[in-house]
């Protein structure tokens, strides 16, 4: 069952030109349009890598499926997507809706925290979690995340948003890049040590059943991705496929320039030869 969307609230940031929007569930959602910018398929991206991410027990927004009527987008005047050079009203219908982080009534939520505050996160270690994700889905863009916390709390936890760029946007295909998916902070990744530092996360996804994989797939809205049912299926079968593939992805981001995993192995050591002799000889799957 779709929640209505009842009021238009504001409009976020972002290329696809999202809406925070009031569901009479009494929710607020971010809402992505079917006529957004980016592509149609972002929908269809979002929904299922989320579903995913949280099938994996990572921390990401609860999502659902927004009805967005006709009347509400004729009556609200904001609902419209920036073409540049003209305005189109927002399509009504079946929109994609991401739980707002913080709900009506947010402690407090931001979108950076410096070093000392990140490096104290309750659930940093999930960057590793999500790095792993990020390589499955093939995710063409960078991580994006939200911080959270309560009032009175001191420290933040890290909400994974923005899924739309996973399987390359609109193009569902899979164009592998080591600096692809991943955040742009290296401090997140500081205290990987190896792999159990992907753990539980990674054999999570490793061993993800195919009826979970199917079964998110099977709640996307066909007209998301243009009622094609045969490019849905093709779409879960290589995913399927390329769950053997995330060692290997995570392995390219880690001997990239980035070098961000400077305790991989327990060696804190410096210098281009010293990070080849760290890599060297590590194997897909090797527990270090």
């Amino acid at each position: 069952m779709a929640v209505l969307a009842v009021q238009q609230i504001r409009r976020m940031r972002g290329g696809a030109q999202g809406q925070l929007m009031l569901g009479a569930d009494g929710h607020v959602y971010v809402v992505k349009f079917q006529n957004n910018p980016q592509h149609m398929r972002v929908l269809a991206n979002e929904f299922l890598a989320s579903r995913l991410a949280v099938a994996a027990g990572l921390t990401a927004p609860d999502v659902e499926l927004v009805e967005v009527s006709s009347w509400l987008v004729e009556n609200t005047p904001e609902l419209e997507i920036d073409l540049g050079r003209t305005r189109v009203k927002c399509r009504p219908g079946l929109q994609f809706g991401s739980r707002f982080v913080g709900g009506l009534m947010p402690g407090q939520v931001v979108d950076f925290l410096p070093e000392e505050q990140l490096a104290e996160l309750k659930n940093v270690e999930e960057f590793a979690g999500i790095l792993a994700l990020d390589k499955w889905t093939g995710n063409a863009n960078g991580r994006q995340a939200v911080f959270t916390r309560r009032q009175r709390e001191r420290r933040y936890k890290a909400v994974f948003i923005d899924f739309g760029y996973c399987f390359h946007a609109g193009e569902w295909r899979f164009e592998d890049a080591p600096l692809r998916g991943v955040y742009y902070r290296n401090d997140v990744y500081r205290e990987i040590t190896g792999w159990e530092s992907f753990e539980p996360w990674l054999t999570r996804i490793e061993a993800m059943p195919a009826e979970t994989v199917w079964a998110a797939a099977n709640e996307v809205p066909p007209e998301w991705y243009g009622g094609d049912l045969s490019e849905m299926e093709a779409l879960v079968e290589k995913l399927l496929a390329r769950r053997s593939r995330i060692r290997e992805l995570v392995e390219g981001f880690g001997k990239s320039d980035r070098r961000p995993f400077p305790k991989w192995g327990g060696a804190e050591k410096k210098g281009a030869e010293e990070w080849k002799e760290r890599w060297g000889g590590l194997r897909i799957g090797e527990v270090n």
